[in-house]
């Protein structure tokens, strides 16, 4: 791959990072959803589990109509305290390109905010995503989130 093609490839994941971010961040989050493939995984998954090979996960989904429904159920009938979250994507790579797609990880935390409280690490990991060109969009066709810490809080919320 070329290098301009290399930059570009790029500049275009780390805008879907973005939207991604500026979406759980500021939302909408009906939005969110939209930069998944209609199939695709989700997970939120422990280090441990992930280097084991266990498929235990906190929070998966296994295709964007599931991906509404936690939309959905974080709006509509979860009883939570307001909070704010701020995801900070870091150390985006593209690892590789084959026939569409493209293999990336990052680097992520999640401030927490509730209104009277001080903001504190809610979640710290990496992102390994298979990510490809669909409708003429960017989108995840997977994304697991492999936190650090085998402890989560019971306040994970949104999606991460």
């Amino acid at each position: 791959m070329g290098i301009k093609k290399r930059i570009r490839l790029q500049y275009q994941v780390e805008q879907l990072y973005n939207r991604y971010a500026s979406l759980l961040n500021d939302g909408p989050l009906e939005e969110w959803p939209a930069l998944f493939c209609e199939e695709c995984f989700y997970a939120v998954t422990p280090r441990e589990n992930h280097e084991a090979d266990l498929p235990l996960a906190i929070m998966r989904c296994e295709s964007r109509a599931m991906l509404e429904d936690r939309i959905y159920s974080v709006r509509e009938t979860m009883v939570y305290e307001p909070r704010y979250t701020r995801h900070h994507i870091t150390n985006v790579q593209v690892l590789d390109e084959n026939e569409g797609l493209i293999s990336t990880t990052a680097n992520y935390t999640v401030i927490e905010t509730l209104t009277d409280e001080l903001p504190k690490i809610l979640n710290s990991g990496k992102y390994l995503d298979k990510i490809i060109l669909d409708e003429g969009e960017f989108r995840f066709k997977e994304k697991y989130c492999i936190y650090d810490s085998v402890l989560v809080p019971n306040s994970i919320i949104y999606p991460v």
